[in-house]
């Protein structure tokens, strides 16, 4: 059943655009239909150039699959949806659903095997072809290595580094910025000129992150308003499909909703074409009972408003944007306290689209618009619990929306139903602590 059938289309519809064809070697012979298991591919097919780009994709399908859980479940934990009931499957956990992530429930593996792929593809290209400097397959390794290294930065509360000591996370945004330095010269010497500013993109957005603001200023100002750099996903199988659209794509999961959010009301007042949900009159709820919710009876299910941003299988996640770097030099100018220069390129993704501007008369209000429309813009692309995460790091002036605000630990029902210990950061994962001799389970789990 297609979803035109499942979801009424609210007519407004979020980005789409077609997907990239992965790399794909299939070999038949007619009329045999024997099986036979290839095995691991031979390091030796890898030294051949010809494989060269082969593996560059590879490390880009893996990041794919890493950030697609990020986005889903970050996005679940700092209340971008909400929980629509099931918690198996494509569901959100029960844990989750209260904004906490715990060590037993956490994974990373392909988010260090995409960096782990790329970087030792690089390593390996510069061994075999030797100067790589207009060589595009280390250009697009290198490009996955900086985003591989962002997302285990910005979501992660630590990390390892093949199998040694805890180190801080910031090494990874630091890997990630000498990557995408690396990749914008690559990019350049190959040909590519999407990869040089998807790199300075992604570059202003760690630097922003380790609090190198004049450096991150300096990468956002050359990075054009209507700039998009997208992972792409397919239709082919589950495991590469976009997993937010899939959760609440109603074949059959209903899992997610836009309800009791932020962006319900938002989008509702504005019709931004950033944030749009729809509804089916025929499907008013979501797929499993929740068992408290405030205004919904005990046992009853959540309404359900699904999202339309990624309306489809093959909806891409935008890794970098020129109107994410315009809010990037916004957040700088406010953290001088110029809170007067920073509101027009707050506003200005707004103007373009024909929406009201956001009004502010203080540093603290431009502050708490900033967050909103930071929000906005990067709604369900894995991003925001970095950013509240920086925010609370530095003590960032201005509110969040209460949707979107832990509660009090003593308070039964906090407007958001997040528990005041919310996370803002994965943590080392179990399997991690299981295997690395250097890490003791916390807690002597």
């Amino acid at each position: 059943m297609s979803r035109q059938t499942n979801h009424q289309r609210s007519g407004l519809r979020g980005r789409s655009v077609p997907g990239v064809t992965l790399l794909a070697v299939l070999a038949l012979t007619a009329c045999d239909f024997e099986v036979t298991n290839p095995g691991p591919v031979a390091d030796a097919f890898l030294e051949n150039p010809t494989a060269h780009q082969a593996l560059a994709n590879g490390s880009k399908i893996l990041l794919s699959d890493a950030l697609r859980n990020v986005a889903y479940t970050s996005g679940a934990v700092v209340r971008e949806i909400f929980p629509g009931g099931s918690t198996g499957s494509y569901g959100i956990t029960a844990i989750e659903q209260t904004g906490v992530l715990r060590f037993d429930q956490s994974n990373w593996t392909n988010h260090q095997r995409a960096r782990k792929v790329a970087e030792d593809a690089v390593e390996r290209f510069e061994r075999i072809v030797g100067d790589i400097s207009s060589y595009a397959p280390a250009a697009w390794a290198a490009i996955w290595a900086g985003y591989s290294n962002r997302l285990l930065g910005e979501n992660f509360c630590a990390g390892v580094l093949d199998g040694g000591p805890e180190i801080s996370s910031d090494v990874f945004l630091e890997r990630a910025e000498e990557w995408f330095t690396r990749a914008i010269t690559l990019g350049a010497g190959a040909g590519v000129p999407e990869i040089s500013m998807a790199a300075r993109a992604g570059r202003a957005s760690v630097r922003a992150q380790l609090g190198n603001w004049a450096g991150a200023v300096s990468d956002a100002n050359q990075v054009p308003d209507d700039f998009v750099f997208n992972m792409d996903y397919t239709t082919q199988e589950d495991s590469q499909f976009n997993r937010i659209y899939w959760a609440g794509a109603n074949q059959p999961y209903r899992a997610h909703t836009v309800w009791n959010t932020f962006y319900e009301n938002y989008f509702t007042e504005t019709g931004d074409p950033r944030t749009p949900w729809g509804q089916n009159p025929d499907i008013p709820r979501g797929d499993a009972a929740i068992a408290f919710l405030a205004g919904v009876q005990p046992g009853s299910r959540a309404p359900w408003y699904f999202q339309l941003k990624h309306d489809q299988r093959d909806s891409p996640h935008a890794l970098s944007t020129g109107w994410e770097m315009r809010l990037t030099e916004a957040e700088a100018l406010l953290r001088d306290g110029n809170w007067q220069a920073a509101l027009p390129l707050i506003n200005k993704h707004r103007v373009e689209l024909g929406l009201d501007a956001w009004e502010a008369t203080s540093l603290n209000e431009a502050w708490t618009v900033y967050k909103r429309e930071r929000g906005i813009e990067l709604w369900l692309e894995g991003r925001r619990m970095a950013d509240l995460r920086r925010w609370d790091e530095t003590n960032a002036p201005g509110d969040l929306h209460p949707l979107e605000s832990a509660g009090t630990s003593s308070d039964p029902e906090p407007p958001s139903f997040l528990v005041a210990n919310r996370s803002l950061c994965f943590p080392i994962p179990r399997a991690e602590y299981e295997t690395n001799p250097n890490l003791t389970l916390p807690g002597g789990a």
